[in-house]
């Protein structure tokens, strides 16, 4: 009885923390929803007895991308009066995609639902839980049948990493830098200057 009512309450609010990741105006809001149904999400592994994946939610996720992304949030000069524009015109098309995929979440459920030996035979064989621990066992399933699901997922958020990096980097004038190019490149007559001052004459 217990563990029902955790799962309906951990459930709960991390469904309405999500909702409330996309609905509110504010970002920072927002990142702080979604850290709220990242703390929900922990306590689901937790109840299916996954405390590696709880840990590793909250300490990742909670404890790295999503400060990341408040003190991002915090930093950047973002006019909320201006984004709030143009509001009514983009909600026709962002309408039509989101009812898309709403269309195509309810053909892989009914999929699902028609043919229900398709999950299994999509599912990787887990091993007993009484021989090895979960860690172990994600450990076999992660780095044997989805190894390249998972360096691709590498490859997509390094692409991210330099992508974020390019967008924000900012040059701005007047302030000096070095261009270690030039520097390496530059001849001895560039560098050196040879001056002949006579005794009694400053430079």
């Amino acid at each position: 009885m217990i563990e029902a009512l955790a799962f309906y309450l951990f459930s709960g609010i991390a469904v309405a923390a999500g909702l409330m990741v996309i609905a509110a105006r504010n970002p920072v809001h927002s990142v702080l929803f979604l850290i709220l149904a990242f703390f929900n999400s922990a306590g689901l592994f937790v109840l299916l007895g996954a405390e590696f994946l709880a840990m590793i939610l909250v300490v990742v996720y909670v404890g790295a991308v999503a400060v990341l992304f408040l003190f991002v949030v915090m930093m950047l000069d973002v006019d909320f009066a201006r984004l709030r524009q143009g509001f009514l015109n983009y909600l026709p098309i962002g309408a039509t995609i989101g009812l898309i995929l709403l269309i195509e979440i309810l053909l892989v459920v009914g999929g699902w639902a028609i043919a229900p030996e398709a999950v299994g035979q999509a599912a990787a064989p887990i091993p007993d839980p009484s021989q090895i621990t979960n860690t172990h066992a994600l450990g076999l399933v992660l780095y044997t049948r989805y190894a390249y699901f998972f360096q691709a997922a590498g490859v997509i958020l390094l692409i991210a990493m330099i992508g974020a990096i390019v967008l924000t980097l900012r040059h701005r004038e007047g302030v000096r830098r070095q261009n270690i190019s030039v520097q390496v490149l530059r001849r001895r007559e560039e560098a050196v200057e040879l001056k002949n001052i006579k005794p009694g004459q400053g430079i």
